[in-house]
């Protein structure tokens, strides 16, 4: 490891990876990407339910997974190294959003804006939700909204391990480290300073840290809106088979997909019982009391069924707008952050570290303007309303 870079990283997952690997692609490959836990144990990346949509409300969402789903479907060929390329699984079953009478108005409102943009959205009503998927109960559902194709689900961690493996095959380094501080000179960012007390300089700094990101910039007198928050994926058996199944959100938030012979589920607890998250422990009360009694309600055939695994993970959830924040800070040269996705964050990893990088090579994005997600709207007080957030 040198003492010096033209670009370090803080954070090593899924974002840190992306914007390595297209840094590296655009020509800049003294970078070094930095971890402080190489086995991503409790990474979102690694505990994610890893899915792609493009269901959303707000244009830069959905232009990000347009070209999300772009990149995953020709991943191999993007990421391949010496021959070998990564396998993510990429299922393209879709996402299937339900709405009541109240919702359906905001229902059509997204579709339009979707279809407009290119995304494969198809609305249906009651009677084309049960023609096309009959497994499902339909009573209080005015409509669906479903990605017949450019939606689905994905290995998260495959995906992380294919970009750093590209990037490093470009020349990118990686060093197994704790940063525990940001270097500032005169207004600038001139480097970051290791746990351990070694210094590395650097012309800019990216922080890609998921929840430890707050902790980073606090000191250089911005405040992020961000928070750790626990969220829950619970799997499950079910004996009947169910042909088709996408990605199904009930109107009550709650989700489940297939993952090979089994299902997966979860959902977001209210607000007011949404603490920070502090540990990884499950509360299995969550699946037996909001969960499945949905689903069983939805899908009769979850009425019976055999639970299997279950996992904690931690969202970086923008307490502000629940949208990521990407890009410069105010008054502080040097350094560039993604983080606050919310859950959304590996789908969008492909699109923000090739923006990141344009910021780096050019100072400006010049493919996909992702400057919605500055931080500027957060300084301003102007939320970017996103109506799809599971």
């Amino acid at each position: 490891m040198k003492s010096r870079y033209d670009v370090v990283i803080v954070g090593g997952a899924v974002h840190g990876a992306s914007a390595a690997y297209h840094l590296a692609l655009a020509g800049i490959r003294d970078v070094l990407l930095v971890e402080k836990d190489p086995t991503f144990r409790f990474a979102a990346t690694a505990l994610s339910a890893g899915s792609i949509r493009q269901q959303f409300s707000t244009p830069v969402n959905i232009a990000i997974s347009l070209f999300g789903i772009e990149f995953l479907r020709t991943i191999g060929e993007r990421l391949e190294v010496n021959g070998e390329r990564p396998e993510i699984g990429l299922r393209e079953g879709g996402y299937l959003f339900l709405a009541t009478e109240a919702g359906a108005a905001t229902l059509a409102r997204n579709h339009a804006l979707q279809r407009s943009m290119g995304a494969d959205i198809v609305l249906l009503d009651g009677p084309g939700l049960r023609s096309r998927f009959p497994w499902i109960v339909t009573e209080g559902i005015a409509g669906g909204a479903w990605g017949r194709s450019g939606e689905g689900w994905f290995d998260g961690y495959a995906l992380m391990q294919g970009l750093r493996r590209k990037a490093q095959s470009l020349g990118v380094a990686t060093h197994a480290g704790e940063v525990a501080a940001l270097d500032l000179s005169g207004g600038r960012v001139t480097g970051v300073r290791l746990a351990d007390g070694t210094a590395i300089g650097a012309g800019t700094v990216i922080v890609t840290a998921g929840t430890g990101t707050r902790r980073l910039i606090g000191p250089l007198g911005i405040d992020l809106p961000v928070s750790a928050r626990k969220r829950f994926v619970f799997s499950f058996t079910c004996r009947e088979k169910l042909a088709g199944f996408p990605l199904l959100i009930d109107p009550t938030g709650v989700y489940v997909r297939p993952e090979g012979e089994l299902y997966i589920c979860g959902a977001s607890p209210p607000a007011d019982q949404d603490p920070e998250a502090a540990d990884f422990e499950v509360d299995h009360r969550f699946f037996e009391e909001t969960i499945w009694p949905v689903l069983a309600a939805r899908v009769p055939a979850f009425e019976a069924i055999r639970p299997g695994r279950a996992w904690a993970g931690h969202y970086d959830f923008n307490t502000f707008d629940q949208n990521a924040i990407v890009g410069p800070l105010p008054a502080i040269r040097g350094v560039l952050v993604a983080v606050g996705f919310s859950g959304h964050g590996l789908q969008q990893a492909p699109a923000v570290g090739r923006g990141l990088a344009e910021l780096v090579v050019s100072g400006r994005y010049s493919s996909l303007d992702l400057s919605p997600l500055g931080y500027g709207r957060v300084s301003a007080g102007e939320r970017l309303a996103e109506m799809n957030v599971v």
